[in-house]
């Protein structure tokens, strides 16, 4: 695999601190196996021998013991740690480790689960010696009820604006919602090239990433720059139709006053040049004119848009309770581990799992919820849309629904919980009144 493969799994997932408080955000259980397991898997598939992993230490100690990832992960990883108290960004990141990238790269984030084509990305990456290449999806509606919520559904969040060619593959135009208090405002130089742009909503970006060794090298010398989503990727869209594409230090075209304000972050005070050689692809990636195929362009941005198909990014409470009803199936995973001591008098669903080394009582009822390894259920409880993650106690008559239980905790005996995240080594006191929408991070 001529590109080289990056991990970002140092993220702190500060959008679900109650899970992220004692377990990272990379090694959350989805589907009783590390959030990390899934972007690797999909590395190794494609047939990536070897993948760079940025993250901690803390990180990096819970891999080296985890049986998932010392069984099933055959790809050396080659395990770079940052401090985990930095407030380094994926940009950052990237500059950090400028000396191992000999090749253009793959990135991908640790909390991302899809079963993506990944070598439509690629190959759309290379057709074009593009300069990006990025992966979104449709946005997903999560519909289960999120604990502690209280039926609320959380204020939605501001929009991408995405603007691509008649083909809908050439990523011309990105700006979210946020940016726009003045609205929707279009560069000449852009409709002059490609009058007949489709601004598209509702699509989320995967944070996987075809790059050009070129940007990491231009990264390394523009400091400024510390988000690969919300600074980098920007930043490369709006340069495709700047007359100064080839060194990012001379300010842009009148026709870009409007932008100057984002420019001024990123490039002020830098002497590298980003620029590219410009290889003639055979691909016509435009229509209805007689022009050269890329315009004169030498920087050049993609995007393949997954229409059908799971495509999630495990960054919020709802996300994760989503993550672990879907992945187990998309792997077509053993409901039951076969170190699991599961009695003939439990009920359990069709769509649910059962970790390893799990001890399941007498007159248990289990529907559709994951429980965690080395997890014990003692008798007459009943578990139902839940989450239970590994090490968890359930005392005898308990009754558990639509809740989060984090790794190592306690549930008292007759304990009714609905809708509550506990957090990880909490105690449930038992025989107590029902717990409704509990937070206890």
């Amino acid at each position: 695999m001529e590109l080289q493969a990056v991990l970002m799994a140092a993220g702190g997932g500060s959008r679900m601190t109650d899970l992220t408080y004692n377990t990272p955000k990379a090694m959350l259980p989805v589907g009783n196996k590390p959030l990390m397991w899934y972007p690797l898997n999909l590395l190794e598939r494609m047939g990536f021998e070897e993948v760079i992993v940025i993250t901690t230490k803390e990180v990096q100690k819970m891999m080296s013991t985890d049986p998932k990832m010392k069984l099933d992960v055959k790809m050396k990883l080659d395990v770079v740690c940052i401090q985990e108290d930095g407030d380094m960004g994926t940009a950052d990141a990237l500059r950090h480790i400028q000396q191992k990238i000999k090749t253009d790269i793959l990135v991908v984030s640790c909390d991302l689960i899809t079963d993506v084509a990944l070598h439509e990305v690629v190959d759309l990456f290379r057709a074009h010696n593009a300069t990006l290449a990025m992966l979104m999806s449709k946005a997903h509606e999560f519909t289960e009820t999120v604990p502690g919520q209280k039926g609320k559904k959380k204020t939605a969040e501001q929009r991408d604006f995405v603007g691509v060619d008649q083909s809908g593959k050439r990523l011309l135009f990105m700006a979210n919602e946020a940016d726009l208090e003045d609205g929707l405002s279009i560069r000449k130089s852009i409709m002059r090239k490609h009058p007949r742009m489709h601004i598209k909503t509702g699509l989320v970006d995967a944070h996987l990433y075809c790059l050009k060794k070129a940007v990491v090298d231009f990264l390394a010398d523009n400091k400024s720059i510390s988000s690969i989503r919300g600074e980098l990727v920007p930043y490369l869209v709006r340069k495709q139709f700047s007359k100064t594409t080839n060194c990012p230090k001379i300010k842009d075209d009148a026709e870009d006053q409007n932008q100057k304000k984002n420019d001024g972050s990123t490039n002020h005070g830098h002497s590298s040049c980003l620029s590219f050689s410009l290889d003639r692809s055979c691909w016509n990636d435009h229509r209805g004119d007689m022009s050269e195929a890329y315009h004169g362009g030498k920087l050049r941005c993609y995007v393949h848009i997954m229409d059908e198909g799971p495509c999630y990014r495990v960054n919020t409470l709802a996300a994760y309770i989503e993550a672990n009803r879907l992945a187990p199936k998309l792997f077509e995973e053993v409901p039951v581990h076969p170190s699991a001591v599961i009695s003939e008098r439990c009920q359990m669903g069709s769509d649910s799992y059962i970790g390893a080394m799990c001890q399941i009582a007498d007159k248990t009822s289990i529907k559709r919820s994951t429980i965690g390894n080395s997890t014990t259920v003692k008798e007459k409880v009943k578990v139902a849309n839940s989450i239970i993650m590994h090490g968890v106690t359930i005392e005898e008559g308990c009754n558990i629904q639509g809740s989060v239980i984090c790794s190592n905790a306690v549930i008292g005996r007759g304990a009714d919980l609905k809708y509550c995240l506990v957090g990880n080594g909490q105690q449930i006191e038992p025989e107590g009144k029902d717990h409704w929408h509990e937070h206890t991070p």
